[in-house]
């Protein structure tokens, strides 16, 4: 099993807790957004009392940060510009698989339509490293800065992702007589209140007219040939580490001795 763990860390000191946060769910893959941790103090970190060490990404990302427990042989960089490292990942045992970290732009500095665009430029991009590697096991992962049911997340020139397995699992559909591939969005499931997680990763009372409250800007994308191997069920919204609770007394996310974001975790079995 391979374990994926995604955490915005709002800029904030957090080495000590991404540390025992990746080893307490045996985390394979790390990456973080809007990450100034230093990384040799985070390395020393991550790597303190562990047989296997974790090593940095070899390539440029930009406002991303990642750790893996493969080799840099294992673990390729294929594209880095703002805000988005594309990977593959090729593990000594197993099937290799295409990682996109992203940090996509901010409602805070950007229009719907600008990130409707970046979104179709994005998804260029994975369909051009698919058909170079000749494969489509491809992973987005990160904060997008968009809701699931947003524009650039569903429709079919974007990211393309949906809520049902089952329709993903027929791989594509036709848009005015061209295929588009789909995309798997289990962060769907996390919306509302009638389970133990929280009903987002992010927390905004807007003071407007629409007012979401909660949003779930953190998520992970999956392409239908890897839905076989994604576990459902490793899928979770980090809510403590080692027992110390990343929410406050109110139940949101602890800014001020946390995130502003909540981390997001998965397996997938490769």
């Amino acid at each position: 099993m391979t374990n994926f763990l995604f955490w915005n860390i709002g800029r904030q000191h957090l080495t000590k807790n991404v540390a025992s946060l990746s080893h307490q769910y045996d985390v394979d893959v790390l990456i973080l957004a809007e990450s100034k941790l230093s990384e040799h103090s985070l390395k020393v970190a991550l790597n303190e009392n562990q047989e296997a060490l974790y090593f940095p990404d070899s390539g440029n990302a930009d406002k991303l940060q990642i750790y893996t427990r493969f080799m840099n042989s294992f673990f390729k960089p294929l594209i880095d510009y703002r805000g988005i490292a594309i990977r593959h990942l090729i593990p000594p045992v197993g099937k290799d698989i295409i990682i996109t970290s992203v940090h996509l732009p901010s409602k805070l500095y950007h229009k719907e339509s600008d990130q409707i665009f970046f979104c179709g430029r994005l998804i260029k991009d994975i369909e051009e490293q698919e058909k170079k590697i000749g494969h489509a096991r491809t992973i987005i992962l990160g904060d997008l800065n968009m809701n699931p049911f947003e524009a650039g997340i569903v429709n079919a020139d974007g990211l393309h992702a949906i809520s049902d397995r089952r329709i993903v699992k027929k791989g594509y559909r036709n848009v005015q007589g061209e295929k588009r591939r789909f995309f798997y969005n289990p962060m769907w499931n996390f919306f509302g209140d009638m389970s133990l997680h929280p009903p987002g990763t992010y927390f905004y009372d807007s003071g407007g007219y629409v007012n979401y409250y909660w949003h779930i800007f953190d998520q992970i994308l999956i392409r239908p040939n890897l839905l076989d191997l994604f576990q459902i069920d490793s899928l979770k919204i980090i809510t403590e580490i080692n027992g110390t609770s990343l929410l406050s007394g109110s139940g949101r996310p602890n800014k001020n001795k946390s995130s502003d974001h909540l981390p997001i975790l998965f397996s997938l079995n490769l």
